[in-house]
This record gives structure tokens, sequence and C-alpha cells, in this order.
């Protein structure tokens, strides 16, 4: 709460009379434990005292809208760099698909019988931690979305020089296994390991690449985000940003407490 309330926007002017404005940290407690128990909003345990379900996603929504979820996940990246937590030798991507009924972002998914969906694309350090991420349909190729990807991470700050955003590597599986794909890696200096098809074994993922399926299990222990009950993307990826950057607190406890 010390590192999130220092970035929430200040309560909007209201007109005299009404009932009082929800606290904020009671609401962030509500979009919590709505992410890691997956439960409908209409459903939040009143004895919790957040509120309503549509006041913590009213609040949800007002804070994504400002930034809040993206800067928070930056500053936790900034403070992982400036400890030299972060692997900058290695970096790793991938993608995982999820079923959704329909909504934004979605597409008919090539490897569940076409049925709708959407994909998460992350971008990881040489230890799993997210540098980046997107949220796509599930049939837009992993290929079409690297660039993009590579670009999102943000300039993490170092304990000493510049900030950094590019990696020296960056590990991937056959998907991304095209000249385009090199071709921009390269254009950014970063080092390819992409396995090549019809050459590499799809039996084993590699002595490096593991942290990012990993990582993608983290992502779908949040049973908010495991399945995509969200019709809104703004709401999704607000989630999914939320998910981020609880991931790095843990890697942030991990070397500072």
């Amino acid at each position: 709460w010390a590192i999130i309330e220092p970035l929430i926007p200040p309560e909007p002017p209201k007109p005299k009379g009404g009932r009082p404005r929800l606290d904020d940290r009671a609401a962030l407690t509500g979009i919590l434990f709505v992410l890691r128990t997956g439960i409908p909003w209409e459903l939040l345990p009143v004895e919790m005292g957040c509120g309503s379900g549509m006041t913590c996603w009213r609040r949800l929504h007002e804070w994504h809208r400002a930034g809040v979820w993206e800067r928070l996940h930056c500053v936790l990246l900034d403070r992982l760099g400036y400890a030299n937590a972060i692997n900058w030798d290695r970096a790793a991507v991938d993608s995982a698909s999820f079923r959704k009924k329909g909504g934004e972002e979605t597409g008919p998914n090539p490897t569940d019988r076409g049925k709708p969906g959407s994909k998460r694309h992350i971008l990881v350090d040489a230890n799993g931690i997210p540098l980046a991420l997107k949220i796509s349909p599930a049939n837009r190729h992993d290929s079409k979305l690297l660039e993009t990807l590579v670009d999102a991470v943000p300039a993490i700050r170092q304990c000493a020089g510049r900030p950094r955003r590019r990696p020296a590597k960056l590990h991937a599986d056959k998907g991304y296994d095209f000249a385009h794909c090199r071709r921009a890696l390269r254009q950014r200096a970063i080092i390819p390991r992409i396995a090549r098809r019809g050459v590499e074994s799809s039996e084993r993922l590699g002595r490096h690449r593991w942290v990012v399926e990993r990582t993608l299990a983290w992502f779908a222990r949040f049973r908010r985000i495991a399945v995509r009950y969200e019709r809104r993307a703004d709401i999704f990826s607000a989630f999914h940003h939320i998910a981020a950057s609880l991931i790095c607190w843990r890697f942030v406890q991990r070397w500072f407490c």
C-alpha cells in the first residue's frame, strides 16, 4: 500500500451530501480479492468492508485510465533493477491461450477447435521477472507480437549507469522462427536464440526458456485471469498488470526482506 498510495490520483471533487467515498485501500482489497479468487463482482463479501463490487470495479477502471497499474509495475521493476535483481544476460518470451465466450481482443483459437479465446504474451528476464506483457486475440500469431513486446519493456533504472531496456539475448520457441523476428532483434542489439523448425526437438524447453513457462503458470494462479471472464479488454489488461506487479513484489520481498 505504501508503494501504491502515491500513484493513486487525488479524489475528485463531489457535491455536498450523499454517501462518503469508499476508502481507496478498501477498494484495493476488493480488487485483489476478485483477482485471486475469481469470484463475480456482485458476490464480493460485505464482511471485508470493501463496499459493493460495482464500486471496486469502477475504482479499478478509474485507476487503469489514470495509468496506476502500469506505473506500479514500473516502480517495482525499478526497485529490482536498482538492486541488480534483474538478470539482463538472457530473456525469454512466450504466450499462453485461454478461453473466452466473446468480447474485445478475442479470436478463434486454433489450438482449441476454433473456440473464441485470447492470448497473453509475456517477456521475462533470466529469473522469470515479467518485464512486459500484451493481450491479443487467440488467432494472432506469436511472431506478430514480438517487436511490440520487446518495445514494451520500460526503461528500468540500474544501480549505476543509464536505465536499461534491452536484454543481451532473447530465447524463444519455434513459433518465432522467422527471418523478420531475428532481424528485429538484431536491430535492437539483441542476440536471437530462437529454436529452429525441423532442426531442434520440441520435447525440451531448453536450459534458459523454462523460466517463461513458470511465469505463465504464476499468472494462471490468479483465477480471474486463468479463464477470461471480462468482456472489456481494458479491464482484463488492468488485471494482468496487477498480477505482474504482484509477481514482481514477491521478488522484491525476496531481495529486500
